[in-house]
């Protein structure tokens, strides 16, 4: 007679649960691996957006700029005057992103080239998913694991936001996992723990899909969504687009300037002439003088923005921005006026606009610039060495 070996008995409900943890196990690192896929995508899609296509959207705003100040000049009206000074402004108001970007790479030791491409190879992706999936922090429940398991990802990370395969491969040949933490299956304490551990997974599922929106809600997540499987190529397509776009308003500005036969030069954001910002080539036949001629008593005019006044100015002068100055001509003192701005081309708007208006009023060319250069005095806002901004 042979002998019946006995079917261990398996609690149904610790059954269901290791079932239901293990589901929610593969489904939240599925998740979540996709997740930082993503975030890598969009975080290089921003770097190389910047530095492709940066300096033509800031070639445009330039461009829109000597537009509505050519316009301005031409025709003296208010609304041509106020559109003028706004479109200047959001030149200024531009950060310099170049030289931000190189103060950050300048503070690392040896940072890595910049990602040549939006998304890693595939076979990048495949050791990352993998490792990710191996090697991930709350996969164990033991303080010191988990922290030897974060400091590894880290650099997984970091070899997965370059695309760079042969340091993926050199990391998945050096993992190797530690024993779970976990109580043992036939350990009266399992029970309780998956309990937790279930609660927990779907804590981490629900707070990595608000994180896949709000990445996919962002403005270049939004970008990037317009050619998922081709982010290099909405790109390139991007620039053809801005190019075109730029090469339209030069033309354009070139017709308006047609008269006069200049062609003013475009600024770069941060390049390092400053002086093309504003042109004063547009404005001869308006009253100009040179900074070292302006009269010691003259009545001044500063036109440009509280940024620059704070920075450094001419002692005793009246301080009204160029796009308040409608609003508050009533301000201006009846005597001859002398206008500065930086570099005499928001001056030379406005003392169109004044002598049209019949007022007296002379533009001081070469702006506050000029003034400096010929060592004419000035103050600051806050009592440090004044300078021209």
């Amino acid at each position: 007679m042979t002998a019946q070996i006995p079917v261990r008995w398996t609690d149904p409900e610790q059954q269901e649960l290791e079932e239901r943890v293990a589901a929610s196990e593969l489904a939240w690192l599925t998740m979540d691996v996709d997740v930082q896929t993503l975030r890598v995508e969009i975080d290089n899609f921003a770097l190389i957006h910047h530095q492709l296509l940066g300096p033509l959207y800031a070639r445009l705003d330039e461009l829109d700029a000597l537009i509505a100040e050519t316009v301005a000049a031409r025709t003296g009206h208010p609304e041509d005057l106020r559109q003028a000074a706004e479109a200047r402004r959001r030149v200024d108001e531009l950060p310099d992103l170049d030289a931000l970007f190189d103060s950050v790479q300048e503070q690392e030791a040896a940072p890595p080239a910049a990602p040549a491409r939006v998304r890693p190879g595939r076979e990048a992706q495949r050791i990352y998913r993998d490792l990710v999936r191996r090697a991930h922090p709350d996969l164990t429940t033991d303080p010191a694991e988990q922290e030897r398991r974060a400091a590894f990802l880290a650099r997984v990370n970091e070899a997965y936001a370059y695309g760079d395969s042969a340091a993926l491969e050199g990391l998945a040949a050096e993992w190797s996992t530690a024993p779970e933490a976990a109580p043992a299956p036939d350990s009266p304490d399992r029970l309780g723990w998956l309990r937790r551990r279930l609660e927990w997974l779907n804590a981490k599922i629900t707070a990595t899909a608000t994180e896949q929106v709000r990445l996919e809600n962002t403005a270049m997540g939004q970008l990037l969504a317009l050619a998922p499987q081709d982010p290099d190529g909405l790109l390139e397509e991007l620039a053809e687009q801005l190019l075109a776009k730029a090469a339209a308003q030069q033309a354009e500005l070139e017709r308006l300037l047609g008269a006069a036969g200049e062609r003013p030069p475009v600024g770069d954001n941060g390049g390092a002439e400053t002086e093309p910002q504003e042109s004063q080539t547009m404005f001869a036949q308006i009253p100009t003088t040179d900074a070292a001629s302006v009269p010691a008593d003259a009545a001044l005019l500063d036109v440009r923005e509280q940024d620059e006044w704070d920075a450094g100015h001419v002692d005793g002068a009246l301080h009204i921005p160029m796009g308040q100055l409608v609003a508050r001509i009533g301000e201006l003192p009846d005597e001859k006026l002398y206008v500065l701005c930086r570099v005499g081309g928001r001056s030379a708007q406005v003392v169109q606009y004044l002598v049209q208006n019949g007022r007296d009023a002379v533009n001081v060319d070469g702006g506050m610039y000029a003034w400096e250069g010929a060592g004419r005095p000035m103050v600051s806002g806050g009592g440090q060495d004044a300078y021209v901004l």
